[in-house]
């Protein structure tokens, strides 16, 4: 299975999204992150029935199943969790200041690449417990 990556960011109301493969393509959704995962799912079915209609060329992985990875940066990321863990949960998983965090979230300041490790690493941790966790 092929991985398609989609470059997302928050916008004021939602979030907004491209991808490499897809020239031009471009994708605003006003709402939770969830909705906007399948609203990017039926825009790129629907890029690719317009390109087969009009003989166009589209990229062949779209021919294939394949996954979409949503890239995002560490503000679109915090802000995604804040509505899910409390800055405290998030300060005692990265080990950074909830009020840092804050700034982060609300985009005062951004992260040191360092500090930016430090976030993906400890939500990537917490992933794999949760996945190892069995019911």
């Amino acid at each position: 299975m092929e991985e398609v990556i989609i470059s997302t960011s928050r916008t004021e109301h939602g979030y907004s999204g491209s991808c490499e493969l897809l020239p031009g393509w471009v994708v605003s959704f006003t709402g939770d992150f969830s909705s906007f995962v399948e609203y990017v799912k039926d825009s790129i079915v629907f890029y690719v029935e317009c390109a087969k209609e009009d003989h166009e060329e589209y990229p062949e992985v779209f021919d294939h199943v394949y996954e979409l990875l949503f890239k995002m940066d560490i503000q679109s990321l915090l802000y995604c969790y804040d509505k899910i863990l409390t800055r405290a949960a998030l300060s005692r998983l990265t080990g950074i200041n909830e009020r840092q965090l804050g700034h982060y979230i609300c985009g005062r300041s951004k992260p040191r690449p360092a500090q930016s490790g430090k976030i993906v690493n400890a939500l990537h941790a917490l992933g794999k417990e949760l996945q190892a966790v069995c019911v």
